[in-house]
């Protein structure tokens, strides 16, 4: 800034030569002088522990888009690029670093069902699109199995199981907890891939004793269900990939925290207007 290296000469240069040289009044140094930081810069000391306290309660989550959307919804008159840059001279980054692929076994003989949905994933209302997948989780002890149920409506998990084996009875464990607390009307349809644990008797079963009709995913296209796909990148990157669990009931604990106690009520989406999916249902509940 040109008034603090004028500053830091003064007392081996003349300040008018100074003053003359960087192209600035001496009134203007003096007005600097008496209120170095100035107007922004004060407003800036303000915003600085109010975005820490976003960025924190996050877990260290959120970039500036979210801890701008975050600060907006409290009443703070705030720009991302400020934020940004505040972020930025404060240290404060992201905890996310990369992207995970789910797992899936295609490889059957079994009857799949024609994709329904088509990439249509912002349904009117609630219960009309569900959409399902199945991830892993490395533990000490092996591998941690994690099914989910989504609302495409909004993006809200409705059930999930976890296991240590990868069989049909997971999908099912994630699935009637998600028809006992919504209890859908006729015709809903329900979205995943082609696995075997989908495309089971048992499974498909299941579906049409409710009425649901199921859709799947084309062959080797995980794109056919980005939203679910994206919540376990979310999942992994934000929550478990800075974390090693010694156990799989470590594994299941951290995970329950991270749907029920901050992705469902807290997590900001930016499909959603930058609401939490439990915020979004209720605030466009009928």
């Amino acid at each position: 800034m040109k008034y603090a290296f004028i500053h830091s000469k003064r007392n081996r240069h003349n300040l008018i030569r100074l003053c003359r040289l960087m192209r600035v009044s001496r009134s203007g140094y003096y007005r600097w002088l008496n209120d170095p930081l100035g107007k922004r810069g004060r407003q800036d000391q303000k915003l600085r522990p109010k975005i820490l306290r976003v960025f924190t309660e996050s877990k260290r989550i959120y970039g500036s888009p979210r801890v701008t959307a975050k600060l907006q919804q409290v009443g703070i008159g705030v720009g991302e690029n400020r934020v940004a840059r505040l972020m930025r001279e404060m240290g404060l980054r992201s905890i996310i670093q990369r992207k995970f692929k789910a797992t899936t076994n295609s490889n059957h003989n079994r009857p799949v069902s024609k994709n329904i949905l088509k990439r249509r994933f912002n349904p009117l209302k609630p219960n009309q699109v569900w959409a399902g997948d199945i991830t892993y989780v490395p533990t000490k002890e092996g591998w941690l199995y994690l099914a989910v149920v989504m609302d495409l409506y909004s993006r809200k998990i409705i059930g999930w199981a976890m296991s240590a084996w990868i069989k049909t009875g997971l999908v099912q464990q994630a699935f009637e907890p998600a028809l006992k607390q919504r209890s859908p009307q006729s015709g809903l349809i329900f979205h995943s891939d082609r696995g075997v644990q989908y495309a089971s008797d048992r499974f498909q079963k299941l579906l049409k004793k409710n009425g649901i009709m199921g859709s799947m995913s084309r062959k080797g296209n995980c794109w056919d269900n980005a939203v679910v796909e994206s919540f376990f990148n979310s999942l992994k990157q934000e929550w478990l990939h800075h974390r090693e669990f010694n156990s799989r009931v470590d594994a299941r604990n951290s995970i329950f925290e991270y749907i029920e106690g901050f992705y469902n009520r807290h997590r900001l989406h930016s499909t959603l207007g930058f609401k939490s999916p439990e915020e979004y249902e209720m605030l466009t509940a009928s």
